[in-house]
């Protein structure tokens, strides 16, 4: 076999034989194989080394002309780094920061833009507190009970000029628990009667609240039945109080408007438990009391000074009226007193800011707070806002002028400074009589 391979033509021939290829490489015919030949080695130049860049495997990748060098490895990107410019500041070239047409970020070193930062807080903020008011208001939109309907009423006095709110505290028993009442002395008497009715005016020359005592001796009008809508005759004389208990809200605002001829704008109730709740929630209401009070049937049990009461002892505090010499006048002015004092407390910024406070004082008084039907939120707010500004001396507490006393332990109102108090108050007039 040696032989016959050193037969073969030399490799390096350019003769042309039988079974031959030229130098081109173009054979002949014959079957005879081509003999072996030298292949011309190539030397590709040496890539020289970029400056600053060092791939850690001792050589570049890359030679002069771009082209990988032999046996070098090609990771596939090139010296822009894709995720990160040669100095680790982000993209590099165009489109990147810091370069022209680059996009969104500041150029290394510089300063934060505070204005754009401090603008887009601000917007975030207003947003937010938007949309906790907007959810707010309807939240407590809907929990008002307005189940008052005060065009049932009939025979109406003109509208003065400001509001006048007519606000009753009830003997409601509605919802309380056996143990409830126990503990608020409420009794279990079925039905609903007043403890006290308020007349608060608001206006332009300052804000006027008046007790209208429950025993005053008033005339309960005819009227139309707030349930059967039948015309039902006058029932004479009587204590103001009988009024509520004979057809509630309608015909007690019927009553107050026929024996004073002023127009009741809006009305408000809050029963026992809604009161109580009311003063836990906002966490007790700080309240001077004049003088030492023990009385079986309120469950009141006080020494005189300035001390803080929960719901249960505020209860007691503005039922109370055996422990006084005058009586239901001096409940009454106690009543103002507490109530006023209330709304002070709940009306301020560490309650309204608060929502973890101010949500529960609202749903307290919310849940139980009865209304007329045409009473808004804000003129609840604006409600609570004028006894406030009363309790800071913005204004004048007073109960209605009382001549003596009348039959059946009652009440006689003095004719002549009552129409002149309906006189200044349906005027919006500066307030005068004592």
């Amino acid at each position: 076999m040696l032989d016959r391979m050193n037969d073969w033509p030399d490799a390096g021939s350019n003769a042309r034989g039988t079974g031959d290829r030229d130098a081109y490489g173009r054979g002949s015919s014959a079957a005879q194989p081509e003999g072996a030949r030298r292949m011309r080695h190539v030397q590709r130049p040496v890539p020289q080394q970029q400056p600053g860049y060092d791939d850690g495997y001792g050589q570049p990748p890359y030679g002069q002309s771009g082209v990988p060098a032999q046996g070098s490895y090609d990771n596939g990107y090139s010296e822009g780094h894709v995720y990160g410019s040669p100095a680790g500041r982000g993209p590099a070239g165009p489109g990147g920061p810091g370069r022209p047409g680059g996009g969104g970020g500041r150029r290394p070193g510089a300063p934060p833009n505070w204005r754009k930062r401090i603008t887009v807080g601000v917007l975030s903020l207003v947003v937010v507190l938007l949309v906790t008011s907007v959810a707010t208001y309807f939240w407590a939109d809907g929990k008002v009970r307005r189940e008052v309907d005060l065009s049932k009423v009939i025979d109406r006095p003109d509208a003065g000029k400001g509001t006048n709110y007519l606000i009753v505290g009830s003997d409601s028993r509605d919802g309380m628990s056996a143990d409830e009442k126990k503990k608020l002395h409420t009794g279990s008497a079925d039905g609903k009667r007043t403890d006290s009715m308020i007349l608060l005016h608001t206006g332009d020359n300052g804000n006027t609240m008046v007790s209208l005592p429950r025993d005053s001796w008033v005339t309960i009008p005819n009227f139309k039945g707030s349930e059967s809508g039948h015309m039902i005759p006058a029932k004479g004389k009587n204590k103001l109080n009988a009024a509520f208990s004979i057809d509630g809200p309608e015909l007690l605002v019927r009553t107050i408007e026929a024996n004073t001829g002023l127009h009741i704008d809006h009305y408000a109730e809050i029963g026992f438990a809604g009161f109580a709740n009311i003063v836990d929630a906002v966490g007790g209401v700080d309240i001077d009391i004049p003088q030492d009070i023990k009385d079986k049937d309120s469950g009141a049990d006080f020494k005189k000074g300035k001390q803080t009461l929960d719901g249960q002892q505020a209860l007691a505090f503005v039922r109370n009226r055996h422990g006084y010499a005058a009586g239901d006048l001096e409940r009454t002015k106690n009543q103002q007193k507490f109530l006023s004092a209330l709304a002070s407390q709940t009306a301020t910024p560490t309650t309204l800011l608060n929502p973890f406070k101010l949500y529960p004082v609202m749903g307290a008084g919310l849940d139980t707070l009865i209304v007329d039907k045409d009473m808004s939120l804000f003129d609840l707010g604006s409600m609570f806002w004028a006894m406030k500004g009363i309790t800071s001396g913005d204004g004048i507490s007073m109960n209605m002028p009382v001549a003596g006393d009348g039959p059946q332990t009652s009440l006689l109102w003095d004719k002549t400074k009552v129409a002149q108090l309906v006189k200044e108050l349906k005027n919006d007039d500066a307030v005068t009589v004592k």
